[in-house]
This record gives C-alpha cells, structure tokens and sequence, in this order.
C-alpha cells in the first residue's frame, strides 16, 4: 500500500522525504505536497522525515484524513503538480502553520488561484 500526505502538510510544504524517496514520486502543488500511489513502493523511509507528521501508510491514514487517499491520487495526476525530485524550502510562514489544526480550506489546488 501506498504512502499518503495529510493535512499537516498544508502551507508547510516540506520537502525533506523528496530528498529520500527512492522513486519520485512527490508532487507539488502550490501549498501542499501529495504522493503518486501507482510509483510509491511503500519503502516508508519518507514518513520519518516528515517533521510535521504528515504522512502515513494509507491503512494508518487517520480516520478523519481518510479524503487524502483520494486527494493524493488526483492531484498526483495533474500537470500543473509536477513531480518533485529536489529539496526546497519550505513555504514563508511554514512554522505558524506547522501548529495550525483542520486547515483543510487553506488547500490551494489551482496554482492560478494562488493568495499573493
């Protein structure tokens, strides 16, 4: 089974698992990271990497999670999310919004939708 970015990862966009993913398979979207499920070899040695606690086995997901399974799957496949294979900083402001719960609506999924 696949791996799976949550919630947490929402305008934090930490990239520390792209630099130990063995397949990249991390996409990017403007606030957000997501996991191709059809390249994912379920390795795991992304998911300790993560230091907001993002991302889990899609049978961990927590329950209230459960909607990036799908999320993960979609957006994967969009052209305007481009596979990510290099370490970036992670978004300005990332430490505040690492503390921030249910922040679900801040999702950005088109990049033409971007808050300057």
């Amino acid at each position: 089974m696949p791996y799976v970015v949550t919630e947490s990862c929402i305008q934090c966009k930490y990239t520390d698992c792209v630099a130990v993913c063995p397949m990249d398979c991390f996409h990017a979207g403007p606030n957000f990271l997501v996991i191709d499920p059809d390249e994912c070899i379920d390795c795991s040695i992304c998911a300790p990497e993560c230091p907001v606690g993002a991302i889990y086995p899609q049978a961990e997901v927590p329950a209230d999670q459960q909607a990036f399974i799908a999320l993960n799957a979609e957006l994967s496949q969009r052209a305007d999310w481009p596979r990510l294979t290099k370490v970036q900083a992670p978004l300005p402001d990332h430490a505040r919004w690492a503390q921030i719960k249910d922040k679900r609506d801040a999702l950005v999924i088109d990049p033409e939708h971007i808050q300057r």
